[in-house]
């Protein structure tokens, strides 16, 4: 072997080595990153804004990774924890979903039914209404002969929603033919079994059902003269 053969030997052996050298460094930071993060685990992020007392559905998340050591305890790793649960204050979108921000459900209490009629979604809710709030239930009547007044009347009071549906077109009947199609909201509640005859009625034979929000904690006792209105008796 000459010496030219030998310089070549010399600096193939120098190239490896920098070679195995490079790829140690290489494995040494990714060994530094890897025990500063730690494994990576699934967790969940809000698409979008939840209103407080909604009703939370899977497909208002989407799955992301995340190092471990970076989620807090009370991260929620599994969307099934979160079934039968809402949004107990708002939730803001590009949030992580934790525990503490969702709550079960409201149940039905011994005697009450489940009950959901249509609400006209301009004149009936407007965006206000969400599941855990309070109403007030108001229906407008015609008088029962001819020239007797119109009346409204409080059908229901502090009635607890437990659900609002999706905005609904709804095509009127066939006795209703000169009138346009509407947009309805299924809005479920919480009733005793009078109220829910109550509601149902007003549903079917009133000319219109408005829904009127009840602050938190406010008195929602109603004196019965107080529950009809007619404009000629207003003073």
């Amino acid at each position: 072997m000459n010496s030219r053969q030998r310089r070549g030997v010399i600096l193939l052996l120098l190239s490896v080595l920098c070679a195995l050298g490079a790829f140690a460094g290489v494995l040494s930071v990714i060994n530094d990153v890897e025990s500063k993060v730690g494994p990576e685990v699934t967790a969940y992020r809000l698409k979008s804004d939840i209103a407080p007392y909604t009703a939370l559905r899977t497909d208002q998340f989407e799955k992301i990774s995340m190092p471990e050591r970076w989620l807090s305890e009370n991260a929620v790793t599994d969307l099934d924890d979160i079934r039968g649960k809402t949004a107990v204050t708002t939730l803001r979108q590009g949030s992580l979903l934790q525990s503490d921000m969702v709550v079960n459900q409201p149940e039905l209490r011994p005697g009450q039914q489940e009950v959901a009629i249509m609400i006209d979604a301009a004149t009936g809710v407007a965006g206000k209404i969400t599941p855990g709030a309070a109403v007030n239930v108001y229906a407008t009547f015609e008088g029962e002969r001819e020239g007797s007044p119109d009346q409204s009347r409080i059908i229901v009071t502090n009635a607890k929603v437990l659900d609002v549906g999706r905005l609904t077109a709804l095509q009127p009947d066939e006795s209703d033919r000169g009138r346009q199609p509407t947009d309805a909201v299924p809005i479920t509640f919480a009733l005793s079994a009078i109220d829910a005859q109550r509601i149902t009625y007003a549903e079917s034979f009133a000319q219109r059902v408005r829904l009127a929000l009840v602050a938190p904690g406010s008195d929602t006792t109603v004196p019965e003269q107080d529950r009809t209105y007619e404009l000629a008796k207003d003073k």
